[in-house]
């Protein structure tokens, strides 16, 4: 079952609306190419794949049924072509976050998952810690042997935390994306959020009306006085951090918006939130400090 009714707007009805793929018994060759595709597209983030980079020896076997759709993803996982897209040139969090997506469906739940695997990278190699995956009983029960992983962090179901929802949609940015092409780069999505053991907010991809994210200062710059210049605490003497996505910032032409982050007074809350909306942006958090 959906969790949201709104998945067209979030970009996730191209996999909720559609069937898993399978490789069934006496499939056609027509057949056991779209299971080639669907797992070329799963594993590689949707990203493009040149003629001169298919695993052709490994999609023979398939072919021949040599080996299943589960060993056939085994070898896509450990290629040269998955680690030069992924593992070299990301940082160790990002490639375990992008492993979870590719091979089991869904994001990283909590920072324990991402610690068991960053040690068993380090004492037992790359071809262990992804072998942990395809070999795990969370695979087998999802997918088996013949069928290709898919995002199931869209749909509840069971064995799958609520928080997942939220995770997967900061490794998820559309249908039309590609995981080497989001604005984040190859740095960690989730980090914070696993770190502080919190949900993530739930932004539709940039390419709608409302998909303008938030994104912090990669200098980790934050704000230390109160809004407009104001007195530190206010009347109240609490201050609030506030985090707006696609502002649209003073003297500037509503084109060009803006993240940004701002301490204020408990008093000033309402009315800043007031006017961010009526100029079209979003508070993407509320933290007391």
């Amino acid at each position: 079952m959906a969790i949201t009714t709104a998945a067209s707007r979030l970009g996730a009805s191209a996999f909720i609306d559609a069937a898993p793929v399978e490789l069934r018994p006496k499939a056609s060759k027509e057949d056991i190419q779209k299971v080639i595709s669907a797992v070329y597209r799963q594993l590689l983030g949707n990203d493009y794949l040149w003629a001169s980079e298919r695993l052709t020896t490994a999609e023979s076997l398939l072919s021949d049924g040599k080996i299943t759709v589960q060993e056939f993803v085994r070898q896509v996982a450990k290629s040269e072509l998955y680690k030069s897209k992924f593992f070299y040139n990301n940082f160790q969090t990002r490639v375990i976050e992008l492993n979870y997506k590719h091979l089991l469906g869904r994001a990283p739940y909590d920072e324990s998952e991402v610690v068991y695997h960053l040690d068993l990278y380090q004492n037992q190699g790359y071809e262990a810690d992804i072998d942990s995956y395809i070999d795990s009983p969370e695979y087998q029960e999802n997918f088996g042997e013949n069928i290709v992983p898919y995002y199931r962090g869209f749909a509840t179901q069971r064995g799958q935390k609520t928080v997942g929802f939220s995770r997967i949609f900061k490794l998820y940015r559309g249908y039309a994306n590609s995981d080497r092409a989001q604005l984040q780069g190859n740095a960690s999505h989730l980090a914070e959020e696993l770190a502080r053991n919190s949900s993530s907010p739930v932004v539709a991809p940039s390419g709608s009306n409302s998909g303008f994210a938030y994104l912090p200062s990669k200098k980790g710059v934050t704000p230390n006085s109160g809004f407009g210049g104001g007195a530190a605490y206010g009347k109240e003497g609490r201050l609030y951090r506030v985090e707006v996505a696609g502002g649209v910032g003073r003297g500037y032409p509503k084109v060009r918006r803006v993240n940004q982050a701002v301490v204020i007074p408990y008093e000033e809350l309402t009315p800043y939130f007031q006017r961010i909306v009526k100029q079209g942006g979003k508070i993407a958090s509320v933290t007391p400090l």
